[in-house]
């Protein structure tokens, strides 16, 4: 059994060799089915890429990534928001993935809030609350707080800046596609170079002195023009701006699920760990915290056919 999660970005495939991850834009017509041939199954796949814009509708989306997994891997199955594996294209395939990681948590971290931050998004899980996360889509997510599209990697720094302060004067941003979140975090050390797996906003290298290039592009200047401490200063306000969303959301979720802790996973386990004064699920899982809705699904397929 293997599992797979499908995002609008990346492809994560959890198998007995361990975790792997695929750059896999689905908006540029990335070859699903093809990165997914040297996968044997059967597989229990979870996915988000249905939201891609290149899908006229999410059940577009949905009918398109089941019929490409079935070529690769015929005998998949597929969780959805009803906590029920499918095997056919089903409105409640959309945007399961979270769900797959409560599914799975729910019993041993009972007393956790779950925040699972990727490169795009950030999910806020109360998992004592699991009947009642059954069928919420994505809209109703947002409106609970219980997803923030905000994450480490690919989030334009202009949604959460409509001004920095440079030397003392408010400064309004740009709302172009300068800089990324990844950009913000690689120049405060929050992420290695190794770390920006997405492709820079004007595809150029992943480097620190890259980075605060784009940042300063931010406020149409140039790095000469306000300098790497004005940079970092664009840096920094996004980050702070970046944190309390999310800190927010999750301390919302802890008052009104009664949870006495948090514990994160993804790419900004550590980060939020230490922001938090929580424990990270890698502490436990390892590794594969990393793509926890794969590992989640497979598990959760394997418990419900032990079942």
């Amino acid at each position: 059994m293997i599992g797979i999660d499908i995002g609008g970005a990346n492809l994560k495939v959890i198998d007995d060799a361990g975790m792997h991850i695929h750059y896999c834009p689905l908006w540029q017509s990335a070859p699903l089915a093809d990165l997914l041939e040297s996968y044997a199954g059967p597989a229990a796949v979870v996915m988000s890429g249905e939201l891609a814009d290149c899908f006229a509708s999410k059940i577009e989306g949905i009918r398109w990534i089941v019929d490409a997994v079935h070529t690769a891997i015929p005998d998949a199955a597929f969780y959805g928001t009803d906590a029920a594996f499918h095997t056919r294209p089903v409105p409640a395939l959309a945007a399961a993935n979270w769900l797959a990681s409560a599914d799975y948590l729910r019993e041993d971290y009972a007393d956790a809030v779950f925040l699972d931050i990727g490169s795009t998004t950030a999910d806020v899980i109360p998992l004592n609350r699991f009947a009642s996360l059954k069928g919420l889509t994505d809209t109703r997510r947002l409106q609970k707080h219980y997803l923030i599209y905000t994450g480490m990697l690919r989030t334009n720094v202009a949604t959460h800046l409509s001004a920095v302060t440079l030397d003392g004067v408010v400064t309004p941003v740009s709302t172009e596609y300068f800089a990324a979140s990844a950009d913000a975090h690689i120049v405060l050390g929050h992420i290695a170079p190794e770390g920006y797996t997405c492709p820079a906003p004007d595809n150029g290298e992943k480097t620190r002195d890259a980075a605060l290039r784009r940042l300063a592009r931010v406020v149409c200047a140039d790095i000469e023009e306000i300098g790497e401490s004005g940079a970092l200063q664009i840096a920094r306000e996004f980050w702070q701006a970046q944190r309390g969303l999310i800190v927010r959301a999750v301390g919302r979720a802890l008052f009104q699920s009664g949870a006495e802790r948090v514990i994160t996973a993804g790419i900004g386990a550590d980060l939020f760990a230490r922001e938090l004064g929580c424990a990270t699920l890698s502490q436990d899982l390892g590794a594969v915290s990393d793509a926890l809705p794969a590992y989640a699904v497979r598990e959760v397929a394997l418990r419900v056919a032990g079942d």
